[in-house]
């Protein structure tokens, strides 16, 4: 089963941010500045957490997940925006 997650980091070096970002762009949707939506699965999130283990300083950098439910579940409402609307991307299969 799929859940999803609001990932936020607050990452210290410049150069580590990027590489941050870099893994993060492979997991899930860039919201806002240092928020991503990830929809994953158990082995994906062990693997994500596992990549940004190698990257941050862990003395000085801070990565937060926050599990917001099955992602067929009221996960899918469970962002509300005030100012410009969230419009939640689907990730659609196209084969050629």
């Amino acid at each position: 089963m799929r859940k999803t997650y609001v990932v936020t980091y607050d990452i210290c070096e410049a150069s580590r941010l990027r590489r941050v970002y870099r893994v993060m762009l492979g997991y899930g949707e860039h919201l806002q500045y240092s928020v991503f939506r990830c929809e994953l699965s158990a082995r994906e999130l062990v693997e994500l957490r596992e990549r940004l283990d190698l990257v941050i300083h862990h003395h000085e950098d801070q990565v937060l997940f926050v599990d917001i439910g099955p992602s067929d579940g009221k996960s899918r409402h469970a962002f509300r925006a005030i100012g410009r609307a969230y419009d939640h991307e689907e990730k659609r299969v196209i084969v050629v």
